[in-house]
């Protein structure tokens, strides 16, 4: 436990050090936006890129890793819907409940993180799961979202063009490109000439430090809009048991879904597997919070089980790692 905690501190600590900067005022919030551009569209493709084309393309199409995944996604939304749909939680607040407890941090936190503690042939399956999340998962929790009532001050869609709007925001994102393109420089040996390739290295590089930093002054940032008044009041009966089922209930899932298929005897690769259900063990992906305000859910709520998944993901993501046999 002791040396997986000397791995994963660096990478809660820049958490940390994000969300105090934030806290504290030594970096505004109005810088909060680069940052993300930054991380988003330069830093972060460059990363999922270099481990793109330096994976094998079998592992980044693996089909029965997607589709095993999936279907853990899928029950994971449908559990959260269940046991959140009541009182005044309507679908709009519980459909973004349910994507925050599915939807692991991989993109900014969990690649980097993983690679660290297992190398870098972990990337690959990590990949694959940033490609279910973004481009089904999302899609399916925003038509999810619209199935209700439209909050007073936004307008209500059909879940038709919720789930379009869905996929037009991941054709505009530039990580399903960055893996593409990845992959296709992986199946066809392609390299950049050395001068581009030092360039790509360098943004990769700081990818993981800049984006755990940003992680931070995103939850900072939601903590503070929650709590001055813009919108309900929060409850943390409405918090806790999301953030418990993103940290514990997500990951036994994956596991007792990656046992069922191995002994069914389907061609699922042990240590890929184990990558995953290492996957699902992340915190919440702090970009739920973005979706939510955009669609008209209660954020606060959102921002708390995002900042309570990462806090308490520091000993339950450890715990897992230390307790679950490597392949």
């Amino acid at each position: 436990m002791f040396a997986t905690l000397t791995v994963t501190f660096p990478f809660f600590a820049l958490v940390l050090c994000g969300y105090l900067a934030a806290r504290r005022g030594l970096l505004p919030i109005a810088a909060i936006p680069g940052m993300n551009t930054f991380v988003l569209f330069f830093a972060l493709p460059c990363m999922l890129f270099r481990f793109g084309a330096s994976t094998p393309i079998a592992q980044l199409l693996d089909p029965v890793v997607a589709l095993s995944y999936l279907f853990c996604a899928l029950v994971m939304v449908a559990l959260a819907v269940w046991v959140t749909l009541r009182g005044r939680i309507g679908w709009n607040d519980a459909a973004f409940g349910a994507l925050v407890a599915a939807f692991p941090n991989t993109g900014f936190m969990g690649v980097p993180l993983l690679v660290a503690l297992l190398g870098a042939q972990a990337a690959g399956p990590a990949i694959v799961t940033i490609l279910v999340d973004m481009v089904i998962t999302t899609s399916l929790c925003i038509a999810l979202s619209r199935l209700g009532p439209a909050p007073d001050d936004a307008s209500q869609a059909s879940a038709t063009q919720a789930a379009r709007t869905a996929l037009k925001g991941v054709a505009s994102n530039p990580m399903p490109w960055a893996i593409l393109s990845g992959a296709l420089a992986s199946a066809y040996g392609w390299h950049w000439p050395g001068p581009l390739a030092s360039t790509l290295a360098m943004l990769a590089d700081s990818a993981s430090p800049v984006a755990l930093f940003t992680i931070g002054t995103v939850l900072a940032r939601s903590h503070m809009q929650a709590v001055s008044g813009q919108g309900p009041a929060v409850r943390w009966s409405e918090v806790v048991p999301v953030a418990a089922m993103k940290l514990f209930v997500h990951p036994l899932l994956v596991l007792a879904v990656g046992w069922a298929v191995m002994a069914a005897g389907l061609p699922l690769d042990r240590f890929a597997w184990y990558v995953v259900v290492l996957v699902a063990a992340l915190p919440s992906a702090s970009n739920v919070s973005m979706l939510a305000e955009r669609f008209g859910a209660d954020n606060g709520r959102i921002a708390r089980i995002i900042l309570v998944s990462t806090s308490a993901a520091f000993l339950t993501f450890s715990g897992v790692v230390a307790c679950l046999p490597r392949p």
